[in-house]
């Protein structure tokens, strides 16, 4: 979406196809499908797991994947917790990159594997899911029954009096505080961020808290931080109401994710893995199944 009364010139790279996030994979054998479906069938209770691969489909590029992923491309890493709390020069660049990249972002929306998993659902299949991207794909494929372990990029929290706002409304504070602004990005990354040289961003103005004057960060776990007690302990209790567990496009490097496989091993819920490329938790899977989220969610039935 473009914003007419931006000056702001935004020189991106050319757009590229969503397969081209996505890693390179054989089609999925018949064999699979076929053990994948009998898994499904048999749960009542599916427990779902996304990660970043679901949304590469999406056009959204992931961090780790082998060729395409953005720790392959480039040296860049994503912002540190610590850094974006004890810097201010820190947060002028990541607002100033993320403002770029927003429009971009946030217009992505969801693929087939999304509404297969809403609609999962909706018919009863699915009784929780737990997804580690920030994109809010989910919610706009209209999930309910969710929730965004690592947060959202769409919500901003004040650090301070810890109220939460839109990510829309800080946009247009931006644009307020910022209307001779120029500057020049590439790809967008799987939080939003764009990658700028620091002479572009020495001018960028962010705005603080209406409410209090605290610090605006995104409603999201950055790395080095850790996700809020409150909500592992919400999620460990809708697995154990769970009878099987199924991840969908992640390889599950995060231990953020992760400890629900451990946990699902100790209870001796049944897992099953789809993704392109090992995970963490092959190991603890009676099923692996290699493939693109969308064609393989497409013709398994809730039954």
């Amino acid at each position: 979406m473009r914003l007419p009364w931006l000056t702001l010139t935004l020189h991106s790279a050319p757009v590229r196809r969503a397969a081209s996030f996505v890693p390179t994979s054989r089609t999925t054998d018949a064999h699979s499908l076929d053990l994948l479906q009998e898994f499904v069938s048999r749960a009542r209770r599916l427990f779902v797991i996304t990660g970043a691969g679901l949304s590469t489909e999406s056009g959204i590029p992931d961090y780790r994947s082998e060729g395409v992923g953005l720790y392959a491309r480039t040296s860049r890493r994503p912002m540190e917790h610590a850094e974006f709390v004890r810097s201010a020069k820190s947060r002028q660049r990541y607002w100033a990159r993320n403002f770029v990249g927003w429009p971009q972002f946030s217009s992505h929306q969801p693929n087939s594997a999304h509404k297969v998993l809403q609609q999962w659902e909706e018919r009863g299949k699915l009784h929780w899911l737990v997804t580690q991207n920030v994109d809010a794909l989910h919610s706009k494929a209209g999930q309910k029954r969710l929730t965004e372990l690592h947060g959202c990029t769409h919500r901003v929290v004040c650090l301070g009096c810890g109220a939460i706002s839109a990510r829309e409304e800080l946009q247009r504070r931006f644009i307020s505080l910022n209307p001779e602004w120029r500057a020049q990005a590439g790809v967008v990354a799987p939080d939003g961020d764009v990658f700028l040289e620091d002479e572009q961003v020495l001018h960028f103005r962010v705005p603080h808290c209406d409410d209090c004057g605290g610090i605006l960060k995104p409603e999201v776990t950055f790395f080095g931080d850790s996700v809020k007690k409150g909500t592992v302990q919400f999620v460990h209790d809708r697995l154990g109401e769970s009878d099987a567990v199924l991840v969908v496009g992640s390889s599950l490097q995060v231990y953020s994710g992760y400890r629900f496989l451990l946990a699902a091993k100790d209870r001796k819920i049944p897992v099953a893995i789809l993704n392109i490329g090992p995970t963490r938790a092959d190991h603890l899977a009676e099923l692996k199944v290699s493939g693109r989220c969308g064609e393989v969610l497409s013709v398994i039935h809730p039954l």
